[in-house]
């Protein structure tokens, strides 16, 4: 979309849906079932993804301070996108810091640098900062989008959901 709108900018932001202390959701549980069945599994059929529900539910903190780390070498979105394949198309636990290693070393970044990064929570700040900023925004789930620093819309979206989300905000800058 971002290749169709060259003059909408997109920034990933961390946020992680159920933090320490938090309890994680059952994979197996009814819930995620429901969610799965109902919301994402027609959207990314009809998208052509793969996608599964994991089966485990990480805490995703440090997972968010790699994908940090990666912007930090101008290589965010190929990372992110090895994350997000990780685990909604082959279940890993990204959680944990050999698996973010090994996510690093498929994308050509170096992986000494990223464990040096993880273990001295070198950007855990700014992964911190990011959920603070949602908290302000009262976003609650994911994904969300956010229009000119305001709480859009929550959960799974259609691309023309999000075309008119953008084009609402090009019409009317200062409703957004």
């Amino acid at each position: 979309m971002a290749r169709d709108a060259p003059d909408v900018e997109i920034i990933w932001r961390a946020y992680e849906l159920r933090p320490e202390p938090a309890p994680a959701l059952d994979p197996g549980g009814e819930y995620l079932r429901r969610a799965w069945a109902s919301s994402v599994y027609p959207l990314a059929a009809q998208l052509g993804m793969t996608m599964k529900l994991p089966p485990v539910q990480p805490r995703s903190r440090l997972a968010h301070e790699a994908a940090r780390w990666a912007r930090s070498l101008a290589r965010f979105d190929d990372y992110n996108a090895a994350v997000f394949r990780a685990f909604f198309e082959r279940g890993e636990d990204i959680g944990r810091t050999e698996i973010l290693l090994g996510l690093a070393q498929t994308v050509g970044l170096p992986q000494e640098p990223l464990r040096s990064a993880l273990a001295s929570h070198e950007f855990e700040a700014g992964v911190i900062d990011d959920e603070r900023e949602a908290q302000v925004l009262g976003i609650r789930g994911v994904p969300a989008f956010v229009v000119n620093r305001q709480a859009a819309l929550s959960g799974v979206q259609t691309v023309p959901a999000l075309k008119a989300l953008i084009d609402r905000a090009r019409s009317s800058a200062d409703r957004f």
